[in-house]
């Protein structure tokens, strides 16, 4: 039997022809090991660039993330794509019909997955070595060579092994802090400035807090109170001072009581004889009683007793110069206030300087041997009071050469003068209250001012001299 034959239809569309490449012979081993890379290549070998795109893609995403994160997790998920990638581009190649060994590919895509690979693997290698070299730098308490070592990390190391080297940047961040206290407390350490010394303080404090930094906190610690004593023994009162009160810790900041403990007896000596210079006396004193106060079994404690002697005689000679100054009578200033100078010469026998205040018309004639103008020279102060009558001594009759017949009677008292007398080393009043001065009596011709109605002259005073200035007030000086 014969069939009948067709020919081709000349109008008909020809047929599509086969994708190129969709049922090409392919080597799975080939396929899985370029995928191996993380880069897509058994997706090329495949003919698949879109999936070659996903792959280098999440790669590139998968690797951003554990960079930047430094999470164990992200890392886990980066192998899981890995191990995803492997497998489904073994599953691909296997269901095309044919298979061939294709040992050119293997070799090209094994080549690429273990220089991959053994990058990875070398830099995460030497990410823990940088590692372990910024731990010990950072136990030695070197923070400049934990920051250097920290510093050879490089973006490579962060996308092989971001959670070896992230502990790093914080031991760098640390390092940082503690560069910063090291600058405040020698700003602190210049000038005595406790806020300066409080910021540093909580600074240390704050890195203290984090795990594994207390070598590094004790290094800027240390250096801080090798700096003990500054130059100015007054800053150095001052920060040994707050170093000796802050509350403690319990940790390695306590080192600083010790360093206080040794050093704040000298400094505060030597600021009390700083402030002496500048005639701060009530700051120098408070100084010396503070080494008496704090440290009484101190080497120094005799040299801050005469401190103490030193600037309180200061402050009381201060004391009765300004009341010297405002006594202007015998009723104010120091003749109002008197006030003690222990430094005074003792009252003794014989005569005795005086410092005379008020009313000088008499006092001033006196010996230069009796009288001082200097407080710290005086062992008396002697306060006299405007003159006045004292005991009647003789009464004349006068007569008015403008009318002879009314004769005055004139009585003439000694010169009187209230006083008071102070023992400048005590301050205490002594006698006399008072002094009288003789003098010449009923002169031949009284002149005084007459007016209309006049009654006459009234009483007078005799005419002193100075031998009797003297006489009088011989009994005050002389003891």
């Amino acid at each position: 039997m014969t069939y009948p034959t067709y020919e081709p239809d000349p109008y008909r569309p020809p047929e599509p022809p086969e994708p190129p490449g969709s049922a090409a012979p392919c080597d799975p081993v080939a396929v899985a090991l370029g995928n191996a890379s993380l880069f897509g290549i058994g997706y090329l070998l495949l003919g698949h660039r879109r999936g070659a795109a996903i792959a280098v893609l999440g790669t590139g995403m998968l690797l951003n993330l554990t960079a930047s994160t430094a999470a164990t997790w992200c890392e886990i998920l980066l192998l899981l794509w890995w191990a995803a990638g492997v497998v489904h581009g073994w599953f691909l190649a296997r269901r095309r019909a044919e298979h061939l060994v294709r040992r050119g590919q293997r070799a090209g895509a094994l080549a690429v997955t273990v220089a991959v690979l053994l990058t990875a693997v070398l830099l995460r290698f030497d990410a823990y070595g940088i590692e372990d070299r910024v731990n010990e730098a950072r136990e030695a308490g070197d923070c400049r060579a934990a920051v250097a070592a920290q510093g050879e990390v490089w973006a490579g190391h962060r996308l092989a092994g971001a959670p070896v080297v992230e502990p790093g940047d914080a031991v760098v961040e640390a390092c940082h802090r503690l560069e910063r206290a090291a600058s405040t407390l020698a700003a602190a350490g210049q000038g005595g400035e406790i806020e300066e010394l409080e910021r540093g303080f909580g600074i240390l404090a704050g890195v203290l807090g984090e795990p594994g930094n207390e070598q590094t906190v004790r290094a800027v610690l240390d250096t801080f109170l090798a700096g003990l004593p500054t130059e100015d023994p007054c800053d150095t009162a001052d920060i040994t001072g707050w170093l000796r009160d802050r509350e403690p810790t319990r940790d390695v900041l306590d080192r600083s009581a010790g360093t206080a403990a040794r050093t704040e007896p000298a400094a505060l000596a030597g600021c009390g004889d700083q402030l002496m210079g500048k005639d701060d006396w009530q700051q120098a004193r408070a100084r010396y009683q503070h080494v008496l106060d704090v440290y009484p079994h101190d080497s120094r404690t005799g040299e801050a007793r005469s401190g103490v002697r030193k600037a309180t005689l200061a402050i009381e000679l201060d004391t009765v110069r300004r009341l010297v100054e405002d006594a202007s009578d015998a009723e104010s200033g120091y003749c109002d206030t008197p006030a003690k100078y222990s430094g005074a010469p003792p009252v003794r026998k014989g005569s005795n300087r005086a410092l005379f205040l008020g009313d000088t018309e008499y006092t001033a004639q006196l010996p230069g041997a009796w009288r001082t103008g200097d407080a710290a020279r005086a062992a008396l102060v002697v306060c006299a009071d405007t003159a006045e009558n004292g005991t009647a001594v003789e009464t004349c009759s006068y007569e008015n050469k403008k009318s002879r017949y009314l004769p005055h009677q004139v009585t003439f008292h000694k010169v009187r003068i209230p006083l008071k007398v102070y023992e400048l080393r005590t301050g205490k009043r002594v006698d006399p209250r008072s002094v009288q001065i003789s003098g010449r009596s009923c002169p031949d011709v009284l002149h005084y001012e007459y007016y209309m109605y006049d009654l006459g002259p009234g009483d007078q005073l005799v005419a002193t001299a100075k031998s009797g200035v003297r006489d009088a007030f011989r009994p005050v000086v002389g003891r």
